[in-house]
């Protein structure tokens, strides 16, 4: 392999002083795929993308990588700007891994990518936007969760995520008052009481490859509480709902049925938003056994104690394995190259 094949550019966003959890994990992320990279004799550096995209085609352009693995998950902590790194790499015709342009916009603008999956007759929640609780005089539901349309990783979801609004009205003041938390933009969606799974997925050469399922198990949660993986089940280790939240990939015999529900509507989901390299879908399985599609990231996290890297775990792979299949999954993306 010469120098120009080898080098590759790893993008991040750019990280600033005292980041959060979430965005410190998306360091350990990138470091962990700069050493596969390495050990599979490529010659990666960490590029830095913020919203001067004008510098940023020029060091890409000053490089002159083989290809850019793509791990932005938003640009100066802004996930609504997502989708501008790889409609840049798109317009410089540079290689890289993951889901193209649309796919990102797509799924990261979660109330498009809800009517996406109804016109696709895939089951998720029925959910409002602030416009269209106007004029109502009634909910059909009776619990919600108020979520921001771009932001991932939980970001602004605690204790209060389910709320019990007693009216169109009363649901659009709690938007109000919670949509700057939640990165600006809002939306209430149905609140499925009931279990919860992720379905990871890995690029392969006819269809990808569905890793083993896990589900997220509230243990000992007390009467009452939301069984939600909030910010806090997610990134705070000393939180009760961290350390009660725990991911499992062992299920009965009675669950088989439900598993291959699962599995369908996932692969479903890859064709439905043209996904590529990697993704990963998140469900709730309510009191009646019914699977509902709640999010669909077309870049889940890669770090080695993440969720995608212990469902890969269970399927036999270690993080080479996962790179390697990422890396041989950019194909094509319209532009004529390979």
């Amino acid at each position: 392999m010469s120098d120009a094949a080898r080098r590759v550019i790893i993008l991040i966003d750019r990280l600033p002083q005292g980041c959060a959890p979430d965005q410190q994990d998306a360091l350990r992320q990138a470091e962990a795929v700069s050493d596969v990279l390495s050990s599979l004799g490529y010659q990666p550096e960490l590029v830095e993308a913020t919203l001067n995209l004008e510098r940023l085609r020029e060091d890409l352009s000053l490089a002159a990588p083989s290809f850019v693995f793509n791990l932005v998950e938003s640009l100066e902590g802004r996930g609504c700007f997502i989708h501008l790194v790889p409609a840049l790499l798109d317009r410089l015709e540079i290689l890289y891994t993951g889901a193209g342009a649309d796919a990102v916009y797509l799924t990261s603008h979660k109330v498009i990518a809800k009517g996406i999956m109804e016109a696709a007759g895939i089951p998720t929640p029925a959910y409002f936007t602030p416009d269209g609780l106007l004029g109502l005089e009634d909910l059909e539901a009776e619990a919600f969760i108020v979520k921001s349309v771009w932001e991932h990783a939980s970001i602004g979801l605690g204790d209060d995520a389910v709320v019990y609004p007693c009216g169109p009205r009363h649901l659009l003041d709690i938007m109000d008052r919670r949509r700057i938390a939640l990165g600006g933009m809002c939306f209430a969606e149905r609140y499925i009481e009931g279990r919860e799974f992720n379905l990871a997925l890995l690029g392969g050469e006819d269809r990808p490859m569905i890793l083993p399922p896990a589900e997220i198990r509230f243990e000992d949660y007390p009467p009452g509480k939301a069984r939600v993986v909030d910010y806090r089940a997610k990134w705070d280790e000393s939180s009760f709902e961290y350390q009660h939240t725990q991911r499992s990939f062992t299920f009965d015999d009675a669950d088989v049925g439900l598993l291959d529900r699962l599995e369908a509507i996932a692969h479903a989901c890859w064709e439905a938003f043209g996904l590529k390299g990697y993704a990963r879908v998140d469900f709730r399985v309510d009191r009646d056994g019914c699977p509902w599609v709640l999010e669909v990231n077309a870049n889940p996290c890669l770090s080695p104690d993440a969720g995608f890297g212990a469902a890969a775990g269970r399927a036999g792979l270690e993080l080479v394995d996962v790179v390697g299949r990422i890396v041989a999954d950019i194909g094509v993306r319209g532009l004529g190259l390979r």
